[in-house]
């Protein structure tokens, strides 16, 4: 059996020198095979990391940073916005996060003329309901549109204040130093929303107290009507309107009893954290990264090692985690094409921004040149498949 997946493999492996797989550089990253990354760039409270690895035939997560002002108007408020979207089902729906959520957050700044929790949440409950119309318009020639789905992990930095904003199963992870001690320890800023965790299945059952199946225990997975294991996120809107979850979509995307009430939110869970100077760094990664590696691994990896390429440097301790999993060689693993290589790993996104405290004092109305900068991968023409598919 290992030897038949074995031969699949080599037979999908692609040399580096196949024109997808280039090694380029430009002010928004480079391009390694598989890999995406900007190992340094500078934001307007200190420097930041980005690395992207792909494991789909089609990239389903998405990132970006924005630095520079965080309203329409030009007068500020000044800051860095970061986001990770981990999609599901397809791309779509990540992608129209990062099309469309830092610009729905920059117009409720601007109309509340400052940056809050309140205005994080209105450009999440915009986001959302933007998809939906999108797929509204699409249903009838694009029906599984309305099977796509995002996690939508948030972090932006004002006037001295952190806000992480989460729905879904990707996480932020603070590295703060102990002042007694000098050692660097994870702190965990979001909040999961995954039906693995009892405090998550007891929210669901207590939101839909008329359905006994509304967490569904399948193959050992705990799964939101035993379709999904997150249980809020953008998108997936056949699990928010019933008049979705009928034909032409796949029946076994379709959940056989009728429901009145969304089975998921949108709605995001947000902390709200004043910086101090022992605050060194966030990480902010999909669950693929943390799947293989623990919050004070990730921490420590970043803490005892140059700032340049900590991204991509946790992006590899999760490969070689996959590797050893699987019994196989870091080398082998990274030979193995995508689509394929969703069987070894999911598509990892990681972004570590660095606080300096000299930059964190400065007012947020100081005017700064803006960065933008969103996390790649391969780019394919519209409907392109990977040249060799995934067994069955």
């Amino acid at each position: 059996m290992l030897s038949e997946l074995m031969k699949f493999l080599r037979a999908c492996f692609r040399p580096s020198s196949e024109g997808y797989a280039r090694t380029g550089s430009d002010a928004g990253g480079r391009q390694d095979g598989l890999l995406w990354y900007k190992d340094s760039g500078q934001h307007f409270h200190g420097e930041f990391s980005m690395a992207v690895v792909q494991a789909n035939n089609l990239l389903e997560d998405q990132s970006q940073v924005e630095s520079g002002t965080l309203s329409t108007n030009e007068f500020g408020p000044y800051g860095t916005f970061v986001g990770v979207y981990d999609g599901h089902g397809g791309p779509e729906t990540s992608r129209f996060i990062n099309d469309h959520l830092f610009h729905h957050l920059k117009r409720f700044t601007s109309e509340q003329q400052s940056m809050s929790a309140d205005v994080i949440r209105k450009a999440f409950q915009a986001t959302e309901e933007g998809f939906m119309s999108l797929v509204a318009r699409q249903w009838s020639m694009k029906p599984q549109i309305a099977a796509v789905g995002s996690c939508c992990l948030v972090a932006v930095i004002c006037n001295g204040t952190l806000y992480v904003a989460n729905a879904g199963d990707s996480r932020a992870v603070l590295g703060r130093v102990v002042k007694a001690t000098g050692e660097v320890l994870a702190m965990q800023l979001s909040t999961e929303h995954n039906a693995s965790i009892e405090s998550v299945r007891q929210e669901l059952q207590s939101l839909h107290p008329d359905d006994s199946n509304i967490v569904v225990l399948k193959h050992n997975v705990w799964r939101v009507k035993g379709i999904i294991q997150v249980s809020r996120s953008i998108g997936d809107v056949y699990l928010k309107k019933a008049e979705f979850n009928r034909e032409p979509l796949y029946a076994k995307f379709r959940v056989r009893e009728p429901f009145k009430r969304p089975l998921l939110s949108s709605e995001p869970s947000i902390t709200v954290h004043q910086l101090q100077p022992h605050d060194q760094f966030i990480i902010l990664a999909s669950d693929g990264l943390w799947e293989h590696v623990s919050n004070q691994e990730a921490v420590d990896i970043v803490q005892n090692n140059p700032r340049s390429g900590s991204a991509r440097r946790l992006v590899k301790v999760a490969l070689q985690e996959a590797a050893k999993k699987r019994e196989m060689r870091y080398s082998d693993l990274k030979k193995i094409d995508r689509g394929v290589r969703r069987h070894f790993h999911d598509d990892i996104t990681v972004i570590v921004v660095y606080f300096d405290s000299n930059l964190m004092s400065r007012a947020s109305t100081v005017k700064l040149p803006s960065i933008s900068v969103r996390g790649g991968g391969i780019n394919l023409p519209p409907n392109t498949l990977a040249p060799c598919t995934t067994p069955t």
